[in-house]
């Protein structure tokens, strides 16, 4: 059984170096599918290409390469590793918050490649699952509180339990072949209403 190799689109400002690491990365048997000398026109690259991880190696990274990942990571969320000199504290947490899975605080080279992409790789999937996992128990928490608030509106309207209330949502929901999220909304959105 044959693996695919992981495709890469690669960032880097200097030419000399650039070529060094993508021969390294072909005879690694990474799949290079674009090379770029800049961070202009990555978001385009991204989307063109869809690589499984972006390496960036860049002697100075600026803002305009932190609001594109930012981008990224929110539209076309892709792992990326940065190597860059520039360090500090404040910039490795905008990196971060940008959406870089990894930073080393030095250059690109060939020893370094194979552990940067791992890690960044699992980094990215580990947030995938935890961002996944927070977007779940969010609906979950819309889900219970429109039920609530409806429940506490039939309560007063009709002047019936709780127990009845849940019960009266259930059945609606049932009968009208809908979830009691949407049963609920409904209520709501109806019971608020001021009457005429």
């Amino acid at each position: 059984m044959t693996s695919t190799p992981i495709s890469i689109l690669l960032v880097d400002d200097q030419t000399e170096r650039a070529t060094m690491v993508s021969e390294q990365l072909t005879a690694a048997g990474y799949n290079l599918l674009a090379q770029l000398s800049s961070a202009e026109g990555l978001l385009y690259q991204v989307e063109k290409h869809r690589p499984d991880i972006v390496l960036i190696d860049i002697e100075s990274p600026d803002r305009d390469i932190l609001e594109s990942l930012s981008v990224i990571n929110q539209h076309n969320p892709t792992p990326v590793a940065m190597f860059s000199a520039r360090g500090g504290a404040d910039f490795i947490s905008s990196a971060v918050d940008a959406g870089v899975s990894a930073y080393m605080a030095e250059g690109l080279s060939a020893e370094r490649v194979a552990p940067a992409i791992e890690i960044a790789m699992a980094q990215f999937r580990s947030y995938q699952q935890l961002r996944q996992s927070l977007e779940r128990t969010q609906q979950q928490l819309d889900e219970r509180k429109i039920i609530e608030r409806a429940k506490g509106l039939l309560m007063a309207r009709k002047n019936i339990s709780e127990q009845a209330a849940h019960q009266t949502l259930r059945t609606l929901a049932m009968n009208s072949n809908s979830t009691m999220r949407n049963v609920a909304e409904q209520i709501v959105t109806h019971l608020q209403t001021p009457a005429r």
